[in-house]
């Protein structure tokens, strides 16, 4: 670690660029010969500690695509029952986003390229849940839809007309 701590700092301003450093770091330091020690495994080591960083990352993904759905079912559900229990589940869901990006900040850039994947998770599990409830109205217009909603409207505190 270099005197200044920077690599502690990047480990507290942001944990998921950290792991990608540190796993690159360990990679550079067993390809340069600089780790002579064999009681280590350098390149599962790398691997695991890249890992960490992409377990953040996969989480993202699940609460980003746990928003959407529930934001769906706000919505087209014609259901009036579950309503206060998928506005909850939002709410919770964007608090976890939020606090994990404040972890790992360099995550932001992987929303554009996640939200294409949680949305189309997102449309199957509604999808599927309006099938098994007989809300197949409702499926047909989740179905035809070819935007979900934007990175602004997931992370922020927008909700469908309908949700209330």
């Amino acid at each position: 670690m270099p005197p200044d701590g920077t690599n502690t700092g990047l480990y507290e301003r942001d944990f998921y660029a950290w792991t990608m450093q540190q796993a690159e770091a360990i990679r550079a330091a067993r390809a340069a010969r600089l780790a002579n020690s064999d009681d280590l495994d350098w390149d599962n080591l790398a691997e695991e500690i890249e890992a960490l960083g992409r377990n953040n990352r996969r989480e993202l993904l699940s609460r980003m695509t746990t928003v959407i759905e529930h934001l769906l079912k706000l919505e087209h559900s014609p259901s009036a029952e579950p309503r206060a229990g998928w506005v909850e589940t939002v709410a919770r869901s964007r608090i976890e986003i939020a606090l994990l990006l404040d972890d790992s900040p360099s995550l932001r850039t992987a929303i554009p390229e996640l939200l294409p994947r949680a949305s189309v998770s997102a449309l199957r599990i509604v999808s599927g849940a309006f099938e098994s409830y007989g809300e197949t109205g409702a499926v047909g217009v989740v179905r035809r839809r070819e935007t979900i909603y934007t990175a602004d409207q997931i992370l922020d505190d927008w909700w469908p007309e309908t949700a209330s």
